[in-house]
């Protein structure tokens, strides 16, 4: 079928088409007439995007994912909060309510529950894709009851949005008060067992006393190493006296001994003088020999009190050297003594801070969950509360009519192919070709040609009278 034989059969079936159109029209007329008109309140929300809690300032990144807004609108028509909606206008106490349930339901189940479902599929929630506004809508045949349950469903939410963010604070902030109470207990235990370690071993300041020791070992090495030297030293010459007293340096330049040296050489001198003149019998020989002799006792006498005397230095260096050793072992010990107690006095007091630390940063959350669970505000507001609408949301005249136009005609022309189909008639050159199967190679016109001969024989017949 092509455009023109499609033409022709809307031509011969324009009546059938049109009464069908019209038909429709009016009949979607009289039905968006006869229909309840309803009326749309819409309630405005604004929803802050901040990130931030206007009590503690914590930020709030959930407020950024992309379903936020979609968590919200599902909050919104939710049960919980149709139920709220329910209670709050008391709509299950009204008779006409109750009547309604009892046709509905046959007394079977809940009014509550019941209405609540009834008002959610009566509610929309559309977010913005735009900004961060969430509008809700209920419709209903009552413009003043429409404004109502739209700002109640607003009330409702903004006090859930509240309780919802409140009642983990308010959980949380008994368990920390709970665990305050174990961390003060265990600070309470970690410092009794400092104290009490601090009175057993005598302890007022561990690192000053620390130090202080430090400084005598240091003081009691130096000493040591001194006295080794000076013992060492004094144990050389000692061994040197000994074995040859006469010979020794610290002999030979005592100034005594160089005196009574040069006395012996004199008192000798003076004897070998005296030996060459005098025999060994003269007074004068005898007193020269005294006297010689007395020097050299001298000499003798002193050259061994010196030597007694190096001996001593050196055992009195070295028994100050065993002393001094005894005493930097003991100090040693004393250090090490300190340096433990002073490493299991620092386990303790790791343990005090630690204990301390946790106690802080329990007592820092138990403040912040207590405020966030007294805290009554909302990072949501009324932007536009619903007002009664003062017309109909629906039926939309204007978009009926226009589908019943649209509608009519589609149907005016299914119909009139219908009628068509029924009494299929030649309308065309194609349509013969169609029906017979051959090919059309003339048409005969049925109205005759205006010739001359064809004018005078219609005038002649039109003056002469007919037989």
């Amino acid at each position: 079928m092509n455009i023109f034989q499609f033409l022709l059969i809307l031509k011969a079936q324009y009546k059938v088409i049109l009464i069908t159109f019209f038909i429709t029209v009016i009949t979607a007329v009289v039905v968006t007439f006869l229909l309840p008109k309803n009326y749309s309140a819409t309630t405005s929300l604004l929803l802050n995007y901040k990130g931030m809690d206007p009590v503690t300032g914590v930020v709030l990144p959930a407020q950024l994912m992309p379903g936020y807004m979609a968590t919200q609108s599902d909050i919104i028509q939710s049960r919980n909060i149709a139920l709220k909606v329910v209670n709050q206008l008391g709509l299950a106490k009204t008779s006409e309510a109750q009547e309604q349930f009892q046709d509905a339901t046959k007394g079977n189940g809940d009014i509550h529950n019941w209405l609540a479902s009834l008002l959610l599929k009566n509610l929309d929630v559309v977010p913005s894709k735009q900004s961060s506004l969430l509008e809700i809508t209920f419709t209903s045949i009552d413009p003043q009851f429409s404004a109502s349950i739209a700002n109640a469903f607003a009330e409702n939410y903004l006090q859930t949005s509240v309780q919802l963010k409140i009642e983990p604070a308010q959980k949380a902030t008994g368990y920390f008060s709970e665990q305050i109470k174990i961390m003060r207990n265990n600070l309470e235990k970690a410092q009794t067992r400092l104290s009490k370690y601090q009175q057993e071993k005598g302890i007022t300041n561990p690192e000053q006393s620390l130090d202080v020791e430090n400084l005598r070992l240091n003081e009691l090495s130096t000493q040591l190493s001194i006295v080794q030297a000076s013992a060492i030293d004094s144990t050389s010459r000692k061994n040197n006296a000994q074995q040859n007293a006469f010979d020794s340096p610290d002999v030979v330049i005592n100034p005594l001994i160089q005196n009574l040296r040069m006395d012996a050489s004199r008192a000798e001198s003076k004897m070998a003088e005296i030996a060459q003149r005098l025999g060994r019998n003269h007074p004068q020989y005898q007193s020269a020999q005294t006297e010689l002799n007395k020097i050299k006792n001298q000499l003798y006498e002193e050259t061994q009190r010196i030597s007694n005397s190096i001996s001593g230095t050196a055992n009195i260096n070295q028994q100050r050297e065993s002393e001094l050793r005894m005493q930097v072992e003991l100090q040693k010990k004393k250090v090490l003594a300190l340096n433990l107690l002073r490493d299991e006095m620092s386990v303790m007091q790791k343990d005090v801070e630690t204990a301390k630390e946790a106690m802080d940063t329990v007592t820092k959350r138990f403040s912040q969950t207590s405020m966030e669970g007294e805290s009554n505000q909302s990072d949501i507001a009324i932007l536009n509360p619903a007002i009664a609408p003062t017309g109909p949301s629906s039926p939309k005249v204007l978009i009926i009519l226009a589908l019943a136009m649209m509608m009519g005609g589609i149907l005016g022309i299914g119909f009139g192919f219908l009628a068509e189909l029924a009494d299929r008639r030649v309308r065309c050159r194609d349509d013969i070709a169609s029906i017979l199967g051959v090919p059309v190679f003339a048409i005969l016109d049925t109205k005759p040609r205006k010739t001359k001969n064809n004018l005078l024989t219609n005038g002649m017949q039109k003056l002469l009278p007919s037989a």
